[in-house]
């Protein structure tokens, strides 16, 4: 049997989720959940069948019976509202807005200590694209004394809410920086890029290392970026490993499966794909468990 999940949020994140839930054997949408009765991203979800509301997280309590799971796309401050009421009445959360809530997830990483957890945080797209990287310089190098990440993205796949929430997304993706890394000095940096044709998003990962031991390091990279491209097929190292003068360095570039929107969006796809691998793995859980 399916999860059946519902979606707050019918902007691009939030239609994103949707086409990869409804493609996914494990997962159901009953509902998604939206401010505007003129949303095009409701009348999105109603082509394709699903019921929608135009009353946001009212509209979700008046048929909280119909799901179990809830996937946040909205913004961090509408989520710091929604995330008391969901949990008192029994719902999962998966929270994509950069709000510091629920328990910082990268899948790759702890996904599966996870399954049980009440509210999950998806960190930042940053974050899902820079982390695994991060984590595997530190394995490789616990002398590692900062790091620094830097992911660009295009202009048209920076909305409303990832322009009001800059200063959330900063403070969440350090904050994940450091609880994965053991690295008490990080730095997270978002670059909007306005040119045309859209870039695809790239994120570059700096370390400053003393000793590095490359070929570690290279192990464990690509060990970190063969478990990220289960979930996310696009992502991939455009710049191999450099050490130079103390300063570890490396890129990735992530292409999205387009879904809702253009390939270049692939900081939308890298948290929306997570995020339904992390639903997925909870449903597997339940699942085990009526099976025991």
């Amino acid at each position: 049997m399916s999860l059946k999940t519902a979606i707050i949020g019918s902007g691009n994140i939030g239609c994103d989720i949707l086409c990869k839930v409804l493609a996914h054997p494990d997962l159901d949408c009953t509902l998604v959940a939206g401010r505007s009765p003129h949303s095009a991203g409701l009348a999105f979800a109603r082509e394709r069948g699903v019921a929608t509301t135009a009353d946001g997280i009212e509209g979700l309590f008046a048929r909280i019976g119909e799901f179990d799971l809830v996937f946040d796309a909205t913004s961090a401050a509408d989520h710091e509202r929604h995330a008391p009421r969901l949990i008192e009445a029994g719902k999962v959360i998966i929270n994509l807005t950069p709000a510091a809530l629920g328990q910082l997830c990268v899948p790759s990483l702890n996904g599966l200590e996870l399954t049980g957890a009440s509210n999950v945080n998806m960190i930042t797209c940053g974050g899902q694209a820079s982390i695994p990287l991060a984590a595997a310089i530190a394995r490789a190098n616990p002398a590692v004394r900062y790091i620094e990440v830097v992911s660009s993205i295009s202009a048209e796949s920076a909305g409303p809410a990832t322009r009001r929430n800059l200063s959330n997304y900063i403070t969440t993706t350090e904050q994940a920086l450091r609880r994965f890394t053991g690295c008490a000095q990080v730095k997270a940096i978002l670059n909007i890029n306005p040119a045309k044709p859209n870039v695809y998003m790239q994120t570059a990962v700096s370390a400053l290392i003393a000793q590095a031991d490359l070929a570690a390091t290279r192990r464990e990279v690509e060990r970190a970026v063969a478990l990220v491209r289960e979930a996310v097929p696009g992502y991939e190292v455009i710049v191999d490993l450099h050490y130079s003068e103390g300063r570890l360095f490396t890129m990735v570039r992530v292409e999205g499966a387009g879904d809702y929107l253009d390939p270049s969006a692939g900081n939308l796809d890298i948290i929306t794909a997570t995020a339904t691998h992390m639903a997925a793995l909870m449903a597997r859980g339940r699942m085990a468990v009526r099976a025991a």
